[in-house]
């Protein structure tokens, strides 16, 4: 039997041995990349590995259970990533704007996650209890992270803490967004922007007497 081809075209050996839980989302992930959420199915991911029916459904019962094991690894990845950030950081205002590259940044490293994590893939009736402590989780790490600016006075300490993580999250997803899309290439790209961005979103939530200082400054 001839392997099947990879979406790249290059042909996939058949799957032997050991973990297909994870052989499974690595493929879905590929298959994201190269075709889009569109061009995947369980059948043509087993396929690809060389596996059964049977083997696939003892994993996922159905394409939404893969995407949602998919959002769910993202969510956690996320939520670890930015929880890192605010505690290398110094958990303070550098640490804020540490947590908001890290973010983008890690859109941009998992393209296909975050594609699945925030494109409406995952019906939210459908998703197991896993996958929404996960995405509470990531979001929450950022409400603590504001609670304590807060109690500082850094940020607005009058305002309701989870709208502003809203508002917060909401400036930053649309960086990421525009990032992985390929529309943040020029002048510098990015990186460039994030300064800037970070600078001008933290004096809109600061305090009269902690604004931000200028981007380079």
């Amino acid at each position: 039997m001839t392997p099947a081809r990879r979406p790249d075209g290059k042909p996939r050996q058949p799957y032997h041995h050991g973990n297909l839980r994870r052989a499974l989302l690595d493929e879905a992930l590929a298959t994201i990349s190269a075709e889009g959420v569109e061009g995947l199915t369980l059948r043509r991911i087993g396929a690809r590995l060389g596996v059964s029916r049977t083997a696939l459904y003892r994993h996922f019962t159905d394409k939404g259970a893969l995407l949602g094991a998919v959002a769910t690894e993202g969510f956690r990845a996320l939520r670890e990533q930015l929880a890192a950030a605010w505690e290398e950081g110094g958990r303070g205002d550098a640490a804020f704007d540490s947590m908001g590259s890290a973010y983008v940044r890690f859109a941009l490293a998992n393209p296909s996650h975050y594609r699945v994590m925030f494109g409406g893939f995952v019906e939210r009736e459908t998703r197991d209890r896993e996958l929404g402590a996960e995405a509470e989780g990531a979001f929450q790490v950022l409400v603590d992270a504001l609670a304590q600016l807060q109690r500082e006075h850094i940020v607005r300490p009058g305002d309701d803490t989870r709208a502003m993580a809203t508002h917060v999250w909401a400036l930053v997803h649309g960086l990421a967004m525009l990032a992985i899309d390929g529309q943040l290439d020029d002048p510098g790209g990015v990186e460039a922007l994030l300064p800037y961005a970070f600078a001008r979103l933290r004096s809109g939530i600061a305090t009269g007497d902690a604004r931000a200082p200028e981007p380079g400054r």
